[in-house]
């Protein structure tokens, strides 16, 4: 008798829900592992009001003890701690029956996760966990260190998103920010430096794509004299989102805390030229002038002669352009990294 085919249930937030791990789940989605897996996503929790997110909850916790006799290896995504006190019901329940369990860590900062008050509930997860995911070799060296745990942890990065690009494109003089608008995105500091260059260069507009601390932005804008050349679209995707990446010339993310964001990922995959900061799993990467350009967080100093570089050198940005292609279509394909997670999959099968 043929034996069945091994099935995985993914247990992650909702693919309604705006954030790193819907968007890191659904390119998982496209790959040829998740048919060879029987993959099942378990959507936990939705960016909704609270008695909408307590009723997911529970919805989904039946849902997942019903299918859990039917299923071999769990693969749970978590990030700080609301929601690793959510996925330890689901982690509970799966090793109650004797499953493979990976736990896939997207946090922002140790200092908010692993190395804080909730270190215990990370180092339980973790410690019984088949295997850890981090999302980069830094994020691995924390996890190790601050926890002690040395054998079960691996590396695999999220994957830059499918991008169907055109030489045709038409790019407008744009700096783009992508993400929620937050003191941890460090937005307000890509408005102060930029109006400190904004008045020589009064034809390029920085555009912020994002949900968050709108009217913030808006106000600093106009105490700046910068209004003009600021524009906030609010969340876009779908169509909207890729015209925007398709039309920018520059992408800036000034984060502070980081897991490995998606935002850069997305910018990779359009082969723009990125200026970031060396936070979360970026290091690993990041070569300043060669395939980025870095400033510490907060130097809005040291952003603004960032940004101004790029905006006056055709050349280098065309040149950090090619290294963002690059790196989407070889370190972080979509259909490599996919590859690694059958690997990971089959490995803790056996």
């Amino acid at each position: 008798m043929n034996k069945k085919p091994p099935k995985v249930l993914v247990v992650a937030t909702s693919r309604k829900t705006r954030g790193g791990i819907p968007s890191v789940v659904n390119v998982h989605e496209t790959g040829t592992q998740w048919k060879k897996y029987q993959c099942r996503w378990i959507e936990t929790h939705i960016d909704r009001s609270a008695w909408r997110k307590l009723w997911r909850f529970f919805i989904s916790l039946i849902q997942f003890i019903f299918l859990i006799p039917f299923y071999d290896l769990v693969h749970i995504h978590l990030s700080e701690p609301s929601s690793a006190k959510r996925k330890y019901f689901y982690f509970k329940v799966a090793k109650w029956w004797h499953k493979k369990v990976i736990v896939h860590f997207h946090a922002f900062s140790p200092e908010t996760t692993i190395n804080s008050r909730y270190k215990p509930l990370y180092k339980k997860l973790f410690s019984d966990a088949d295997l850890v995911i981090t999302l980069s070799n830094q994020w691995k060296i924390w996890v190790e260190e601050i926890l002690g745990i040395k054998d079960n942890v691996t590396v695999l990065y999220n994957p830059c998103p499918l991008a169907q690009l055109n030489s045709m494109d038409k790019k407008d003089n744009i700096i783009l920010f992508a993400g929620t608008l937050n003191q941890r995105k460090g937005f307000v500091d890509l408005i102060r430096s930029f109006s400190t260059i904004a008045s020589r260069y009064t034809d390029w507009t920085l555009v912020f794509a994002g949900n968050g601390e709108i009217e913030k932005g808006l106000t600093l804008a106009k105490e700046l004299n910068v209004e003009k050349q600021v524009i906030f679209k609010g969340w876009v995707s779908g169509n909207d989102k890729d015209e925007l990446f398709r039309s920018a010339k520059i992408f800036c993310l000034p984060s502070y805390m980081e897991g490995f964001p998606m935002a850069v990922l997305d910018a990779w995959a359009y082969g723009l030229p990125v200026i970031t900061t060396p936070v979360g799993g970026l290091p690993d990467i990041l070569e300043d002038g060669k395939n980025a350009l870095v400033f510490e967080p907060g130097d809005t100093q040291l952003l603004s002669d960032q940004l101004e570089r790029l905006i006056l050198d055709d050349g280098l940005r065309n040149a950090i352009s090619q290294k963002s292609l690059m790196l989407s279509q070889t370190v972080f394909n979509v259909e490599n990294i996919n590859q690694q997670l059958a690997d990971i999959y089959k490995k803790v099968l056996q």
